[in-house]
């Protein structure tokens, strides 16, 4: 009787995870698809590549998908229990590390990028060229590599060669050999985000200064940088919580392991997916020049000899804004697929940044 519980308990677990492994995927695909439409656009317009904003803006993309596709990676491998080489392991967490610095740092970045252009206008041309932009991609790269060059120089200094010819199942926590390891990676990361904290801050201020003091357009377009400011916070505030969720994960595997599964389920979506997936609405769909190119050249090639203008008009001289299109278009096919409550936070963004 015991052993039976046992294999219905068993089979229902399986059912979870493998629910949950197809959830995941299909919001993988979903936002790749999604950056990969976005990356497509960038290319195919010299005003995108040759601006400093849309140029971080393509980085953010990239590193979004290059951590979406190693972590779904990693997740489909932890599932089907697959071992795998030392060495390779090292190379896919080494890519990891950098990348997911990558993406709150060249945030940071883009910020400053606001900041110029709205407090200091005549010097943005100077500060925010093509050469300024190609500098500012190796900083940001370059300062998303210490993290990982502290753990891994710790890691070679306390493992023999023979380690990398093992075989294990991937995971991050494999290279975290000592409790103050942890601690360090993780008092390193409070200290970026500290940082990036204080400067999110400042040009909020700033930017909060000029849109109080401008007047007609500029008062506009002060208004829009202070949400991109704040929206820009909030993926932050994402990146932040999900830095703090292994030690909250080990708390809870202490206790109940099902909960740890949900737990951990909870924060991968939460906290991994969800930050990489505001990029294309912040800057991507939110931009006028982005989004129309997008519509024209991608998704409505048909009218890409057409004139554009920034908003389209029907024969009822009907004005579509983007609220309108991106709930036709995103919104509406999602309705059959997603949770109620995932619908009101998609639908509570739309209105936010449109």
């Amino acid at each position: 009787m015991g052993d039976n519980s046992s294999f219905i308990a068993g089979g229902s677990l399986m059912r979870k995870l493998n629910d949950q492994v197809i959830i995941v995927q299909v919001l993988v695909g979903l936002f790749l698809c999604i950056n990969l439409m976005l990356i497509i656009t960038f290319f195919m317009k010299d005003t995108f590549y040759t601006s400093m904003r849309y140029i971080l803006f393509a980085v953010t993309l990239l590193s979004d998908c290059l951590i979406l596709i190693i972590t779904n990676l990693l997740l489909i491998l932890s599932f089907l229990n697959v071992s795998i080489q030392m060495w390779l392991c090292l190379i896919i967490f080494a890519v990891a590390s950098v990348y997911i610095f990558v993406t709150p740092v060249t945030l940071t970045a883009m910020t400053l990028e606001r900041y110029v252009a709205i407090c200091m206008p005549l010097r943005h041309g100077e500060l925010c060229s093509i050469r300024s932009a190609l500098r500012c991609i190796l900083i940001i790269h370059g300062l998303s590599s210490v993290p990982c060059i502290v753990t891994l120089s710790i890691f070679f200094a306390s493992v023999s060669l023979s380690f990398f010819r093992l075989y294990r199942v991937c995971s991050v926590e494999m290279f975290i050999l000592h409790s103050w390891q942890g601690h360090l990676r993780s008092a390193i990361s409070q200290f970026y985000f500290l940082i990036m904290c204080i400067v999110i801050v400042f040009s909020y201020i700033q930017i909060m200064k000029v849109a109080k003091a401008a007047s007609g357009e500029n008062k506009k377009s002060s208004h829009k940088g202070l949400r991109t400011v704040v929206l820009h916070a909030f993926q932050l505030l994402l990146c932040l919580i999900q830095l703090w969720c292994p030690f909250i994960e080990a708390a809870v595997l202490q206790t109940n392991f099902m909960l740890y599964i949900n737990v951990r389920y909870f924060n991968y979506i939460m906290f991994n997916l969800t930050p990489r997936c505001l990029s294309p609405l912040i800057y991507g769909l939110r931009d006028e020049k982005f989004f129309l190119a997008l519509k024209y050249d991608i998704l409505c090639p048909l009218h890409r000899n057409k004139s554009v203008s920034f908003y389209n008009i029907d024969a009822t001289n009907h004005i579509y804004t983007f609220t309108d299109i991106f709930s036709e278009a995103i919104l509406q096919p999602l309705h059959q697929q997603l949770p109620g409550a995932w619908l009101w936070l998609l639908n509570l963004i739309t209105e936010y940044v449109s």
